[in-house]
């Protein structure tokens, strides 16, 4: 058992900070520091649109898998009303949406989708993406992305200790190019050239290590 403090692990010092250390840093290193904990998150950019026709882009790094029967992905809102929120009044006007996997081609252009553009201005056009639509469906699919959804909104949570909203979308579509998708339903997703973000700006191309097993307590190797 190890107990941190003055503690050397791997001959490197390790940092311990507090609650109120934490609390007490410079806003801007906190706020780096708490986005990179949780590692290399998912890069999707959701797009949506308006019922009057304004389409819109937006980076999202919290795309979390919810169910596969049925398929529900859910994503993170920041809160409401601080400052405009295109895709989340595009998603509650018409309630579809699309989950667009960031190419590693397109990093930089993703990350440009984050500024806050007039509504008028449509990120597909400023920040160099292509729209794609499928016919019945509402919502724009980003036609540079190897991996892609098409989602009907179902549920909307609070989620009140940081005033912030799940929303929580059913799968209508799904679009995977052959390679990248194995006889059993695996996604390779260094073969689909998606790419993944660490923090708010730090983006990384994902490599594929190894395929286990189920695991199960009789089969659990010593190490």
């Amino acid at each position: 058992m190890l107990v941190f403090g003055e503690v050397e692990l791997n001959k490197k010092q390790k940092m311990h900070l507090t609650k109120q250390d934490i609390l007490d840093s410079d806003r801007i290193k906190r706020l780096n520091m708490i986005n990179s904990l949780t590692g290399i998150k998912p890069g999707n950019i959701v797009g949506s649109i308006s019922n009057d026709g304004k389409t819109n882009l937006a980076i999202i790094s919290s795309v979390v898998h919810l169910s596969s029967k049925p398929g529900l992905i859910g994503f993170i809102m920041r809160p409401h009303g601080e400052v405009k929120r295109d895709t989340y009044n595009n998603i509650c006007e018409n309630g579809y949406f699309t989950i667009n996997h960031i190419p590693t081609s397109h990093a930089e252009q993703a990350h440009y989708t984050s500024a806050k553009f007039d509504t008028d201005i449509s990120e597909f056009d400023r920040c160099g993406f292509t729209e794609q639509y499928i016919e019945g469906f509402k919502a724009p699919f980003v036609e540079e992305s190897n991996i892609k959804m098409g989602l009907k909104l179902v549920e909307e949570i609070e989620i009140k200790s940081s005033n912030t909203k799940m929303l929580v979308g059913e799968i209508q579509h799904v679009i995977i190019p052959d390679n990248a998708i194995n006889e059993t339903g695996y996604i390779n997703l260094e073969k689909a050239a998606s790419a993944g973000i660490s923090g708010l700006n730090s983006y990384y191309k994902l490599e594929f290590l190894d395929s286990y097993p189920y695991a199960r307590v009789e089969d659990v190797p010593e190490f």
